[in-house]
């Protein structure tokens, strides 16, 4: 079963890592989280969950308004083919999270380290970075070193990597 957001906020705690968490409605599209949001500071992430031909996995967060071209990505981020999204399937199994509501904070549900989490240069560079807490529900900020943290613990190893244009 995937973690829940209550047991990703006591891995957290666990930690040490301080956040803080807003509800709001359902979003689904980065055009939805900017409409009802409101005003949180930071960097607003995008996701995208893809998989090469070897059915290699990648987790990429950029920012909201990131260009990323899917055409190149996967010369940049290591895959052994072109990409294409991950199916709605392997994103719950993998991740434990449903399309809309995809999150960097879903490396906490890969325990077998499937799935290779590429964090975009550009978005790390903010003090604060916000993702939802494995629902779509709700808005997490977390400061850019201790989303840090939070990764290595989960066992991942998080590649900044330059992926947007």
């Amino acid at each position: 079963m995937p973690k829940t957001e209550a047991e990703l906020m006591a891995f957290l705690a666990e930690l040490g890592i301080a956040v803080s968490t807003i509800r709001h409605p359902p979003l689904y599209t980065v055009a939805d989280s900017q409409a009802l949001r409101g005003e949180i500071a930071g960097g607003h992430t995008k996701n995208l969950f893809l998989k090469d031909k070897k059915d290699n996995f990648f987790l990429v967060t950029v920012g909201e308004d990131a260009v990323v071209d899917l055409k190149q990505i996967h010369q940049l981020i290591g895959a052994a083919s072109r990409v294409s999204f991950g199916k709605p399937e392997m994103l719950m199994e993998l991740l434990g999270v449903s399309p809309g509501a995809v999150t960097v904070f879903g490396v906490i549900n890969d325990s077998q380290n499937r799935v290779k989490l590429v964090l975009d240069k550009d978005l790390m560079e903010h003090a604060v970075i916000n993702g939802h807490p494995l629902t779509n529900e709700a808005t997490t900020s977390i400061a850019a070193g201790d989303l840090l943290r939070f990764v290595e613990a989960t066992g991942h190893d998080a590649a900044i990597l330059k992926v947007s244009a």
